[in-house]
């Protein structure tokens, strides 16, 4: 399953770099200050091949410390093609989304994959 590939490559790569960030499906009933999400946003089948789009959102305690993170994010994930089920990692577009009803720093990287 692709999420899974996904979440293993990035706590990987982030332990590898000493940083101890967590990385989440879904937000959890007391979150840390600093986390990631990521999230399967579309879609579909097409010869043989699955075509996904993924939004990998980071957390962090000020906006500067959330693009930060962001950016550690973007290239972790761009490597993600190292994986043997992953054949493309395509940056869409990564911005400033601040969540403003809970008020939580927040950056999101949006992902076109092409895997098996």
């Amino acid at each position: 399953m692709i999420e899974t590939v996904l979440l293993n490559h990035i706590k990987t790569e982030l332990a590898n770099k000493s940083l101890s960030i967590p990385v989440y499906f879904e937000i959890p009933a007391n979150p840390p200050v600093e986390f990631i999400i990521i999230e399967r946003t579309g879609g579909r089948f097409d010869n043989y091949l699955y075509r996904s789009t993924f939004a990998f959102r980071s957390y962090a305690a000020t906006l500067a410390e959330a693009a930060a993170l962001d950016e550690i994010i973007v290239g972790i994930v761009e490597d993600s093609v190292k994986q043997k089920e992953i054949s493309q990692a395509r940056l869409n577009s990564h911005y400033n989304y601040t969540d403003t009803s809970t008020k939580k720093y927040r950056y999101q990287a949006v992902f076109d994959f092409v895997h098996y």
